[in-house]
């Protein structure tokens, strides 16, 4: 068994999923515990499922934007796409799966199928494109989703499933409920959300993304992102790789933007905008394009410190700014790098040291 360890422990890829892995239990734990013992403020209560989703969001965003190498600022679109798919399926099951958890489940993922649908289509276009043109035409497409989502009218009632685009063509028996109001969005949603569930999908998530990085497809994958040319030469399907990738990342936005819209009791389509996916990709940028680990740690840190700022009014979002600012001159500085180059050396031969010293000892 140790010698099964210390091969899996060699490994530096192994070794670091592993410790991505035991950074999110630990970090669930330590909040399951605080939240038991009442610690927490509501405040704090009230971040800890948006941050499981802006998680899983940076991760799927990661292996597109990190892993794939290309530009994408529609995944806010993805997410409204999971977001409104996912309360409309949960109102649609109320009576007919009565547990809150199953109907979460499910609802998840049929918000990460429409989203993973929507990316093929999407990314049948859009994929011959690179650079900032697939920028401007994957922003373009989230800007129509948004706006597609805002003028939608779903209800239910005694009859059935209505949906239009405008007001006046749904017309609801006494009784009904309009699901989705078009601009309003949708309101009186059953909060179906939670904390595990939240960290069930961060879980679900790093298994998807960090398997693919590390499988056959994932080397195609960076191959493809570090020369295009070199990777059609040896027989890679360029656009095929670049498709799973997009795809495989709208299905993880969509299943995270379930958790966020199930989180809310009223969700308008204009959250979901051009400013929620700079949001996300900052999250990615600041964390280390392709870094998991840092895009997990930088949407936990960005999420929570505008939000713990809020008393502060005006000045909240110039020390935001210059938060980020900072951050990203710490990140790519040279001098700060080479710091943490020799800080990681000198723990790897304390360790080194001590295990020469152990095995002296026996």
């Amino acid at each position: 068994m140790k010698k099964i360890w210390n091969k899996l422990w060699n490994n530096k890829n192994t070794r670091t999923n592993l410790i991505t892995y035991l950074v999110v239990i630990v970090a669930y734990a330590i909040m399951q515990t605080l939240y038991s013992m009442g610690i927490l403020s509501s405040a704090m209560k009230g971040y800890m499922v948006p941050v499981c989703a802006y998680i899983s969001l940076a991760v799927s965003l990661n292996l597109l934007v990190g892993i794939c190498g290309e530009l994408s600022l529609g995944h806010a679109g993805f997410m409204g796409i999971g977001a409104f798919t996912g309360i409309v399926v949960a109102a649609l099951l109320e009576t007919s799966i009565p547990n809150e958890i199953l109907r979460l489940t499910v609802a998840m993922f049929a918000g990460g199928t429409m989203a993973g649908v929507f990316g093929f289509f999407i990314g049948i276009p859009a994929l011959r494109l690179r650079g900032d043109y697939l920028a401007i035409v994957t922003l373009a497409f989230g800007e129509i989703l948004k706006n597609i989502f805002g003028n939608l009218y779903i209800g239910l009632d005694a009859e059935g499933f209505h949906m239009a685009a405008s007001a006046g063509k749904v017309q609801l028996l006494e009784g009904g409920k309009m699901i989705l109001d078009g601009p309003v969005g949708a309101t009186g949603i059953n909060r179906l959300s939670t904390f595990p569930m939240g960290f069930v999908l961060i879980l679900f998530t790093l298994f998807v993304v960090l398997n693919l990085i590390n499988s056959k497809e994932g080397r195609a994958i960076k191959a493809v992102r570090d020369n295009r040319i070199a990777a059609e030469s040896v027989g890679i399907n360029v656009t095929a790789f670049r498709m799973k990738a997009f795809v495989v990342s709208a299905f993880l936005a969509g299943m995270a933007g379930v958790l966020f819209g199930l989180n809310m009791s009223s969700v308008a389509a204009s959250k979901f905008n051009f400013n929620t996916s700079i949001n996300i990709l900052v999250f990615v940028v600041l964390g280390g394009m392709g870094n998991i680990l840092g895009s997990i740690i930088s949407a936990t840190v960005l999420y929570i410190l505008p939000e713990a700022m809020r008393g502060l009014d005006d000045l909240r979002m110039i020390l935001y700014a210059v938060v980020l600012i900072i951050v990203m001159l710490c990140t790519w500085s040279p001098s700060v790098k080479n710091v943490m180059q020799r800080i990681s050396a000198a723990i790897r031969d304390k360790v080194s040291r001590n295990k020469k010293e152990a095995g002296t000892n026996e």
